[in-house]
């Protein structure tokens, strides 16, 4: 199976390719905090409703989560390519010249509401109204496809090339894709029986710190997430849902899910204390709103795989064993409210607290 090589084996233009990628996806995981938390928050406010903040218990990994949607909070997916996707993978990532990002096709399927303001360099991540182009069609059904544009041989653009993307692979293929990686099974899902392809079906959910068969499109990303490794490059997947509250990320390194999370203002202080910050400084560049005495922050829980969900060193077949975890905690932080750029993530230990 290809995937991805690490720096140090790229050559020197694909590395340059690299730093440019990471470099736009900084910028773009700083949006998505804005559009998938910040604006939910927002809504459930202009709506007079109690924004649902999301336990901590269901940032533990096997987690049930509440099976609710909440209609104010932003659902999106979105699909950004280190490369471009080649044309073989069309089969099940559906992007064709009728879904590419023109005029004429937004137009079409009502996606572009401001037909007169439309412009095709606003496509391009370079442009200062790239985050505006993206933020209309966020909201549209499927995923968005952020990838290298091919046309731009000697520079690395990135554009926003397609829009209402399908993810058609099916969930069977894409857990047996996974447990050949992992040395679970040798060839077919079923070669063990229909309860062993169950079992390898709930821990390809885990593996992408999922509950079994959630709906549509942290499916999708998940699912996506798993085929694109046929691709030598990085890839990285954004879904918020709106049962969730969290913006699911998943990539080369691994699997995150970032929420708003309320703290008192005993707790805001301790946090201050703790990591030496000037309290004043602290809800500045990390609260994003104040509500009921405290104040709400953007609480990032990051996920390390476990030894049963990495591929064993010997490369010998083993049995599936269901009750042993794939994942654990690997990194607790508050994130600085997007924008922020002098101050860091502050580690802080809560979800077994």
């Amino acid at each position: 199976m290809a995937f991805w090589s690490v720096r140090e084996e790229l050559s020197q233009e694909n590395r340059l390719r690299r730093s440019y990628y990471e470099l736009l996806r900084d910028e773009m995981d700083q949006y998505m905090i804005e559009y998938g938390l910040i604006e939910s928050y927002r809504n459930f406010c202009d709506q007079g409703e109690a924004y649902p903040f999301v336990e901590k218990r269901e940032l533990k990994p096997r987690a049930i989560l509440p099976d609710v949607e909440y209609k104010c909070q932003n659902a999106f997916l979105v699909i950004f390519v280190e490369d471009t996707i080649p044309d073989i993978l069309k089969k099940y990532i559906r992007f064709f010249d009728a879904n590419k990002t023109t005029k004429g096709n937004l137009l079409r399927t009502k996606a572009l509401p401001l037909s007169g303001e439309f412009d095709r360099y606003h496509k391009y991540l370079e442009s200062a109204r790239f985050t505006d182009f993206l933020r209309i069609l966020l909201p549209v059904d499927y995923a968005l496809l952020i990838q290298r544009d091919p046309a731009s041989r000697s520079k690395n653009r990135y554009l926003l090339s397609h829009f209402h993307v399908r993810i058609d692979w099916p969930i069977a293929d894409a857990a047996e894709n996974l447990a050949q990686h992992l040395r679970y099974i040798s060839k077919d899902l079923y070669e063990k029986g229909d309860k062993y392809a169950e079992d390898i079906q709930k821990k390809f959910f885990e593996y992408y710190g999922l509950p079994v068969m959630v709906g549509g499109r942290r499916t999708a990303a998940c699912v996506a997430a798993q085929y694109l490794r046929r691709i030598p490059c990085i890839s990285t997947i954004y879904a918020g849902s709106s049962e969730s509250r969290a913006l699911m990320r998943f990539s080369e390194r691994g699997v995150s899910k970032t929420v708003l999370m309320k703290f008192s203002e005993e707790e805001i202080r301790q946090i201050s204390e703790t990591r030496n910050i000037n309290i004043r400084s602290f809800k500045k560049h990390y609260v994003t709103a104040r509500e009921g005495g405290g104040g709400i922050c953007i609480f990032q829980a990051s996920y390390a795989y476990n030894n049963p969900a990495r591929p064993p060193e010997d490369g010998k077949l083993r049995e599936i064993k269901p009750d042993l975890n794939w994942l654990s905690v690997d990194a607790q932080q508050v994130l600085p409210k997007p924008g922020v750029r002098q101050y860091p993530p502050l580690p802080l230990n809560i979800i077994y607290s």
